[in-house]
């Protein structure tokens, strides 16, 4: 067999992880490949709730719309007791903000997800390699080679970079000798159903509890007669596999027989995992979403876990082939593998609330919607660096709506969409020093942004409503610093250019810098990266 090209990164798993991961290297100008073992895009409903963060990321990644085409809010919920049906409010229903602009969890089922993404992959060029699985995988120091079979023979894949994003039951992983720490509750077992349903309204997410944690659920899943049912079996059940013994099943635990099912679209058994590996990754290849750590379904934290561990990979991967060190890439998993085992035991514990038929355990807020998610204390943000009077270093960027001297509205998370960084500096002392913060050629760019508190000031933009000065707490001039991935790489508040400098050296290649001139300074709308 000849030697085989080396491409920058492949991806195996074409889920919502690794399919958001290609999105993002693709976008950089990597040579990417994504292949999948299964024959096809995923067509269950599985994994139904996107989280307000992960929508942000949907959005840069250029996704959203078709996401919020295929989904809805949630309804509330109908708690059924005998004849009674109590309404009960899960997520609350919030208005946009300037500083968040999807306050709401969003209901869409995962195969909706999916191609989405997919979606956007083949419109930046890459089409997913169906029916294609990992059988070999070996790597030196300077690539990893994954030998990879289909229908038409077996193919070695040469790689700068492998990430494993193929599921709790990871090829990858299991190749690298990685551990998967946890638990599998065999006994404890839920039968997922997508069936077109009549005799049921759709205005509300069904539950129907019972005795042992016995909980039937079924949620009307958006633009479609679909409802996704979960069905709790005992330890001894043997889950129905027919229409008719599923719906037996249904009447004989709801006593409602005017619901009727038409048609099963998909069905599974799941086993609550409750796990997380070892470490997320060895050499030239790494780990994300559900390879990395598998979920309770409670809370939908799962896929927007696996998302955001794809975005938080992707610049990273990008920036060290472009010349950074490696180093960067261990930030990847000290930033993630705190943020999963946090959220393990979140859903974790909203599981268990759930089978004792705990009302807690059904309410949903911040901690599920991981806008409060931060990376503060780890590598990129140390706990002594300076802070605004809301903010530090490795929390999430807010989103702000900023004036331009034309008159124009311009939100700020439409300046930071794209692969680069932004540099925000508020107030004339810290724009002055922007401009002579040295930057790479090589790897990500940066876009210079100038805010002042007015338009009289002359600088690019004006903050009249304060929306930017509340959100980010500032009290005077700062210089801040905002990641790719949208969470804020520096501030500083007092030697902006010194301790700027800094830390971009720890997330940028080490290659000759050139300093933007001064009368460079541009309006972001008229392309604000150098």
């Amino acid at each position: 067999m000849s030697d085989p090209q080396i491409i920058d990164v492949l991806v195996v798993g074409a889920g919502p992880s690794g399919s958001a991961l290609a999105i993002d290297l693709v976008r950089r100008g990597l040579d990417v490949r994504i292949v999948d073992r299964s024959p096809h895009a995923f067509d269950g409903s599985r994994a139904k709730g996107v989280q307000p963060r992960s929508l942000e990321v949907l959005e840069d990644l250029g996704a959203l719309d078709d996401v919020l085409a295929g989904g809805s809010v949630y309804p509330r919920l109908g708690l059924h007791a005998g004849p009674f049906a109590v309404p009960w409010r899960m997520f609350p229903d919030k208005e946009a903000t300037p500083d968040v602009p999807y306050p709401n969890t969003w209901l869409i089922p995962q195969f909706r997800t999916d191609r989405a993404l997919h979606a956007r992959l083949g419109a930046l060029g890459r089409e997913i390699e169906f029916g294609r699985e990992l059988t070999g995988l070996t790597q030196d120091e300077h690539t990893a080679v994954a030998e990879v079979a289909g229908a038409d023979g077996t193919e070695e894949i040469a790689a700068r970079y492998v990430v494993g994003a193929d599921g709790g039951s990871s090829a990858v992983r299991k190749k690298l000798g990685i551990g998967f720490v946890g638990t599998t509750h065999e006994s404890d077992r839920v039968l997922v159903v997508d069936a077109s349903v009549t005799g049921l309204a759709r205005d509300r997410w069904h539950m129907w509890p019972g005795r042992g944690g016995r909980l039937i659920g079924a949620c009307p899943l958006p633009g479609s007669d679909l409802f996704q049912w979960m069905i709790r079996l005992t330890p001894d059940e043997e889950p129905p596999a027919e229409k008719d013994g599923i719906l037996r099943r249904i009447h004989d635990h709801t006593h409602d027989r005017r619901i009727q099912l038409h048609d099963i679209r998909w069905k599974s058994v799941f086993r609550p995992n409750i796990r997380l590996a070892e470490r997320y990754g060895r050499g030239r290849v790494l780990l994300v979403g559900d390879a990395a750590h598998v979920h309770p379904p409670a809370g939908a934290q799962g896929l927007n876990t696996g998302i955001q561990d794809g975005y938080n990979l992707g610049w990273k991967l990008a920036q060290v082939l472009a010349g950074a060190d490696a180093t960067l890439l261990d930030t990847y998993e000290a930033e993630r593998q705190p943020i999963a085992s946090g959220v393990l035991g979140l859903s974790t514990e909203k599981w268990g609330g759930i089978a004792k038929l705990d009302p807690s355990s059904m309410k949903r807020g911040k901690d599920e919607q991981q806008l409060a998610l931060t990376y503060h204390g780890g590598p990129l943000a140390p706990a002594d660096g300076m802070r605004t009077e809301t903010l530090r270093a490795g929390d999430r960027a807010p989103d702000a709506e900023l004036l331009g001297a034309d008159g124009a509205w311009t939100r700020l998370f439409d300046v930071f969409r794209g692969p680069d960084f932004t540099a925000v500096a508020y107030g004339p002392g810290a724009a002055r020093d922007l401009d002579d913060l040295a930057w790479p050629t090589a790897g990500a760019r940066l876009r210079r942004l100038t805010v002042g508190p007015a338009a009289a000031d002359g600088l690019a933009l004006s903050d009249p409503r304060n929306t930017l000065r509340r959100a980010y707490g500032l009290t005077g001039d700062t210089l801040l610093l905002i990641r790719p991935d949208g969470y804020i790489g520096h501030i500083a508040t007092r030697d902006f250019l010194t301790s700027a400098q800094t830390a971009v050296q720890a997330m940028t290649p080490r290659a000759r810098s050139r300093t933007l001139p001064r009368q460079s300074r541009v309006h972001p709308g008229a392309g604000a990266a150098e």
